[in-house]
């Protein structure tokens, strides 16, 4: 498999591909192995797990170099998801005791009764290329913790980072029959999903996920989706700086070149203040430096996959054709590599491909409301449900407005953000179950209730 330069078009390296047999021989080492790691005590593993947080950061200019040279981010950028990953990590390395411990339910009386977490045995964490220290630590962290060994799949697209992944943990102490990787592609994901594991933990686009839920569905294990999102953002009247906003909102939509599931992907904006925000929001998206992502300074690098550049443009034809306005962008990057300008459109509907299907792009439209009716009406319009943000200056009038919106996660004067502390989850179309807070470390457990009388 050849590894390529999507800001250049260069061949990196070549990859030798795991074939079925090769993944069955890696599942067969974990499920021997996993009861051994299971043995060990959540805080050994913990610690085992805090050797990795530290290894990270020791290592992070070489983790960083080759996130941005496979998958095209910024150099800081890169940097930001190592040090945004190592916080998400450190929530679990100082919660999982705590939420993998026994909980004693009833202790008086002739019978006690207790709940024990144990862990699911042998996990596939199928992970996706955007962000894979971010959503590869949201699984494979609490899943090792918890006690399973885990068989990581690495998109394709950032297979690099995912061998330093791996790297790392077995110089950290996890053991190769606790962790191992499974290298290639789409037949990769599809020998995976033959083999009797006990769990199946994806990230990718809606569509992958749907053919995973049904593909598995007979095996009556736990099957987790986190998937895409065309997540709504409504501008009030009553906000105080507009240009702030503006600036802010640019970058939650085109942060990543868009390449993220909760990058703001529609923007509705009072009529009141419309012209002022497009105004200001064209003004910031203009000022980004657009380059080869190892040049300082750079805000918009290469697109990871050069097919997304037909989807864009797609989009775009679909919109003008509908009677949007192409405010400053609209297309490719006449350079070596997947470069698209970062794109904005106006006087767009919800009738438009580029307001109902997901973009991962650097690409936005933004629709003129008269109401917060309006607005809400428009931000339900679709069969997503990832993320959902407001900005007002009245908190209450935020919360009235997020509450009617059928979303897992709500954002009030901010956007285009994860918390450890809190469940990432998705509703509709994008995805089944729940990653992070504690919900996400009870994720690879199955709780057992102990019934003990005297």
């Amino acid at each position: 498999m050849d590894i390529i330069n999507p800001a250049t078009g260069a061949l990196m390296t070549t990859v030798q591909e795991d074939n079925a047999a090769a993944i069955k021989e890696k599942y067969v080492s974990l499920k021997k192995g996993q009861p051994a790691w299971a043995a060990k005590t959540v805080a050994e593993r913990v610690a085992i797990i805090e050797t990795f947080y530290q290894l990270l950061d020791a290592e992070k200019d070489e983790l960083a170099q080759t996130l941005t040279a496979e998958m095209g981010k910024p150099l800081q950028q890169s940097y930001n998801e190592i040090n945004g990953a190592r916080a998400r990590i450190l929530f679990f390395i100082t919660n999982s005791e705590k939420y993998l411990a026994e909980e004693w339910i009833t202790t008086e009386g002739g019978t006690q009764e207790k709940i024990s977490y144990d862990p699911l045995g042998v996990i596939a964490n199928i992970s996706a290329w955007n962000y894979p220290y971010l959503v590869g630590t949201n699984v494979f962290v609490p899943a090792l913790i918890a006690g399973n060994a885990v068989l990581y799949k690495p998109s394709e697209y950032t297979l690099l980072t995912g061998l330093h992944i791996q790297r790392l943990l077995y110089k950290a102490g996890v053991p190769p029959q606790a962790f191992d990787v499974a290298i290639g592609a789409a037949a990769a994901g599809e020998a995976i999903l033959e083999l009797p594991l006990n769990g199946y933990f994806f990230t990718g686009s809606y569509n992958t996920g749907k053919y995973i839920a049904q593909k598995v569905a007979h095996k009556l294990v736990p099957c987790q989706l986190e998937l895409g999102g065309k997540d709504p953002l409504y501008i009030a009247d009553d906000i105080a700086d507009i240009s702030g906003v503006a600036a802010g909102t640019a970058d939650g939509a085109f942060y990543n070149n868009g390449q993220s599931c909760c990058s703001v992907e529609r923007i509705y904006v009072h009529e009141t203040i419309y012209d002022q925000y497009v105004q200001a929001f064209v003004k910031e998206v203009k000022s980004w430096k657009t380059g080869l992502p190892t040049d300082e300074g750079v805000y918009i690098g290469a697109l990871t996959r050069p097919a997304q550049i037909t989807v864009l443009e797609q989009q775009i034809e679909d919109a003008l054709a509908k009677g949007a306005e192409l405010a400053t962008g609209g297309k490719r990057i006449n350079r070596e590599g997947n470069y698209f300008e970062p794109t904005v459109l106006l006087n767009v509907t919800n009738q438009m491909d580029l307001m109902q299907e997901e973009s991962f792009g650097p690409i936005i439209g933004i629709m003129k409301v008269s109401s917060d009716e309006e607005a809400i009406e428009l931000m339900n319009d679709t069969s997503y449900g990832l993320t959902a943000g407001v900005f007002t200056s009245n908190q209450p009038r935020a919360e009235a407005i997020l509450q009617q919106i059928n979303s897992g996660t709500a954002y009030w004067n901010c956007c285009d953000r994860v918390s450890a502390a809190l469940p990432w989850s998705g509703r509709q179309h994008s995805g089944l179950g729940t990653t992070l807070s504690h919900l996400g470390i009870r994720a690879f457990a199955q709780p057992k209730g102990w019934h003990l009388r005297r």
